[in-house]
This record gives structure tokens, sequence and C-alpha cells, in this order.
């Protein structure tokens, strides 16, 4: 529990029974400072839970976030395990897969850079 929220709640209290002060002693003066104290309190008191929310919120992202990085880690490893079991059952068409995916680079890699297109010049 945030410490706005304990100092917000005890103002609300002070504030109310300020203003029960004031309307016993039908005293205007009281009554509207003991609203002011009111109102202080509960804007205080949620500004305390708006942290507390917050706090909360980054606790869960933190949470999900270290939780989706340790299934990363374990779905890296069964995918890495899969690919070398499929090697290893067919080594021939790994071999050519390698390749296909190597000339393909090799195609990408070498292409001639592109021209810029001529500029216009203008006599005059």
């Amino acid at each position: 529990m945030d410490n706005d929220r304990i100092v917000g709640s005890a103002k609300e209290f002070a504030g109310r029974a300020e203003g029960a002060i004031g309307d016993l002693a039908d005293d205007a003066k009281t009554q509207a400072s003991g609203k002011a104290r009111e109102a202080a309190g509960t804007v205080q008191n949620l500004y305390g839970q708006a942290k507390d929310a917050a706090r909360d919120a980054t606790d869960t992202a933190a949470s999900y976030a270290k939780d989706a990085y340790e299934a990363g880690e374990d779905t890296f490893r069964d995918g890495t395990q899969a690919i070398a079991r499929k090697v290893q059952d067919n080594p021939l068409g790994a071999l050519l897969v390698a390749g296909g995916i190597g000339f393909a680079l090799a195609l990408l890699m070498s292409r001639p850079s592109r021209r810029p297109p001529p500029r216009w010049r203008y006599y005059g």
C-alpha cells in the first residue's frame, strides 16, 4: 500500500470531521475548510491508488516477459533438436536445402547495384 493512500485517507477523514464540526457549529468557514481538506485527501488517495496500480502492472508485465523469455529458450532448444534429428534422418535432403539457400543468398548478394537515374540538365 502506498504512503499517499494512507495520508490521503487520513486527510479525507479529517476533512469529514472538520465539515461535521462546521455543520454543528453552523460555521461556513469551517465547513468549507473541511470540504477542501476532504477533497485534497480524496485526490491524494486516488493518486496513491494510481501509483499502486502502475506498480502492479509493471510487476505483472515483468513477470510475463520473464515467462516468455524462459519459454523461448525451451522452444529454441526443442527446435534445434528437431532440426538435428531431421538432418540425421535425411542428410541428402538437408544438404540440398542448405545448398539452395546458399545459392539464393549468393544471387541476392552478387546482383549489380542500380545506377541512379540520369539527372536532367537544362541549358538555358
